[in-house]
């Protein structure tokens, strides 16, 4: 596969994920012969969105959203916390969200003097910030928070968790130079 070539500084962002307060393991092990058994809640729960960019050195301007992302809330976010982090020359990445498309998009990333990269149709494994989205809610499921404060504070130690060389090896693995 011919690798695609970007600019060191190049954030990849664009990526929203939900997520919730019953978040649990999807796998388990026990003994051989014995049930793997786990408490997971059942009923009603609290969900967020969690939105973030991605350097090769680390994860970019995250941001926690009470609600679903749309594009209003969207174009809140570029203005007030991705655009400020871009540098110029640098190159977003995003999937094809129809809140990653409204009116004002392009106008906010490239007043950063970046420019505004729409990936293929249903092509997320270029979108590296879309592995590293899955990593962080196998923490989270491995943590289990149950409360919005402490699903908060579990996001908040995830990114922390990812350290350049990782991230790198993220933007290798879409097929991005590293």
């Amino acid at each position: 596969m011919a690798r695609r070539p970007m600019p060191p500084a190049t954030p990849l962002g664009g990526t929203s994920s939900g997520l919730n307060t019953k978040m649990a393991r999807l796998r388990g092990r026990s003994a051989r012969g014995q049930h793997c058994r786990a408490a997971v809640p059942h009923g009603h729960c609290e969900s967020t969105t969690f939105t973030a960019g991605l350097r090769r050195d680390g994860i970019i301007a995250p941001w926690l959203l009470d609600s679903a992302m749309d594009g209003e809330a969207f174009l809140v976010y570029l203005r007030r916390v991705l655009a400020p982090t871009l540098q110029s020359g640098d190159v977003v990445v995003m999937d094809n969200l129809p809140a990653h498309k409204v009116a004002g998009v392009c106008e906010i990333i490239d007043a950063a003097g970046a420019s505004l990269r729409y990936l293929p149709p249903y092509s997320p494994d270029f979108n590296p910030i879309e592995m590293a989205s899955a990593k962080l809610k196998a923490f989270l499921r491995r943590v289990a928070a149950r409360s919005i404060p402490d699903l908060w504070d579990a996001v908040a130690l995830a990114i922390d968790r990812f350290a350049p060389k990782q991230c790198e090896n993220l933007f290798a693995h879409a097929g991005y130079n590293a």
